[in-house]
């Protein structure tokens, strides 16, 4: 286990011992006042080896040192992590990159990036004793909380928005979950697993409130530098909603580079839907937190109007050199057909957003850099989009005859 030595609040820069504080800072409270988890990076550095890591199990577990959890209740059984990286040989030529990568965790249990954050949730919500778990999402983070919490017998709670897909529902609904669906967005439905929370004394998994939650996605930035053999890329491109991905991947950097294993950073871009780029718009106007309006994006999983992480994902666009870029969602219809048909890959419209997003990055980059892509979600979460980005459906006959003249040729 990762020796955490405090929590962080990211507005006003108090520390808390793990013990005083559960979820966000008690004086800047939500959003200002999310907590970073600390380790003592001085033990980590002279203690573990590149070997330790490379020993251990073909999970996100094997990084087990630089999370928040010991096992000692034992550690959630599913495979989460280790996802396959994929040189994108056909992108690469097509958009002129001198390398470009896929990272797919459309592969993980759920579907999602987020059963890395998820399965930290359920072993960390076991040492502290707790049997019952409540989560808001779009769909992707309480699905993958259902998946990881059914095995270990924990009752899950979940809030979604009405419009949340239906293949994400389905998930939930076979894995046992208690699901209620919220008249109204996204953050009310986050605001009202809050309140339902604290009332209740049940373990959060919201994002962001909960900060173990971000540990859990950090493990992306982990692999990737293994997988790459200890080398950091020179751009990570990122779907961003709530910032909490965004900003995870900047910190597993940060405590590579901090106890020596890699000895450079990326540069991280953040992409955003153009009916919903809050975090785009507060960046670019220098601000610390986003102006909430109202929201629109078929890409649910990144339609957030008030990121939770957003005082995180800011900085760490900044602090990595890094910026934020926003498509049409018109753009993201083309890129699942694009990435499906190039690479083999089928993804949910949030995932696809990165490679709708290849001409403006491209823009940005230098010649040979490396440039990583995360493919954070699987397309079979939404299938209505994915009908809407195919040029034609099935087509229906009777024998050969009608048969061979529909195909012609």
């Amino acid at each position: 286990m990762g020796r955490v030595i405090g929590l962080r609040c990211m507005s006003c820069g108090r520390i808390y011992s793990p013990d005083e504080v559960e979820y966000v800072c008690p004086r800047c409270g939500p959003i200002k006042g999310t907590l970073e988890v600390l380790y003592d990076y001085d033990d980590l550095k002279k203690n573990l080896k590149v070997a330790d890591i490379e020993r251990g199990p073909l999970s996100q577990w094997r990084y087990l040192p630089l999370l928040p959890v010991s096992g000692s209740r034992g550690l959630p059984r599913l495979r989460v992590g280790w996802t396959p990286l994929y040189r994108s040989k056909n992108l690469e030529k097509d958009f002129d990159f001198g390398e470009l990568w896929l990272k797919d965790d459309g592969l993980n249990p759920s579907g999602s990036l987020k059963d890395r954050a998820s399965q930290v949730a359920v072993a960390h919500a076991l040492e502290k004793g707790r049997d019952i778990m409540v989560a808001a999402s779009t769909g992707n983070a309480a699905s993958s909380l259902a998946v990881n919490a059914a095995p270990e017998g924990i009752r899950t709670v979940i809030l979604v928005p009405e419009r949340a897909p239906r293949a994400k529902l389905a998930q939930l609904l076979v894995f046992g979950a208690e699901v209620y669906q919220v008249r109204g967005t996204y953050d009310d439905a986050y605001d009202l697993s809050i309140e339902l929370a604290l009332r209740k004394g049940w373990y959060l998994r919201s994002t962001a409130y909960n900060p173990y939650l971000g540990e859990g996605k950090k493990t992306v930035a982990l692999e990737l530098a293994e997988q790459l053999r200890w080398k950091a890329p020179d751009w990570v491109v990122i779907p961003v909603g709530d910032g909490c991905i965004f900003q995870s991947v900047w910190k597993g950097f940060r405590d590579l580079y901090r106890i020596g294993f890699i000895d450079s950073l990326p540069r991280l871009i953040g992409v955003q839907a153009e009916g919903c780029s809050p975090l785009k718009k507060a960046f670019f106007e220098g601000k610390e937190t986003v102006e909430v309006k109202p929201v629109s994006t078929i890409a649910d999983s990144i339609m957030v109007a008030n990121p939770r992480d957003q005082v995180k994902a800011l900085k760490a666009a900044r602090e990595s050199g890094g910026t934020f870029i926003s498509i049409s969602d018109q753009e993201i219809l083309a890129a699942i057909r694009t990435l499906a048909r190039k690479e083999g890959i089928f993804s949910e419209p949030a995932a696809a957003s990165v490679v709708a997003a290849l001409p403006r990055v491209r823009e940005l980059v230098s010649d040979g850099d490396r440039v990583v892509l995360l493919l954070t979600g699987n397309g079979l979460k939404d299938i209505d989009s994915a009908m809407k980005s195919v040029d034609r459906g099935p087509i229906t006959v009777s024998d050969l005859d009608e048969l061979l003249g529909k195909i012609g040729g």
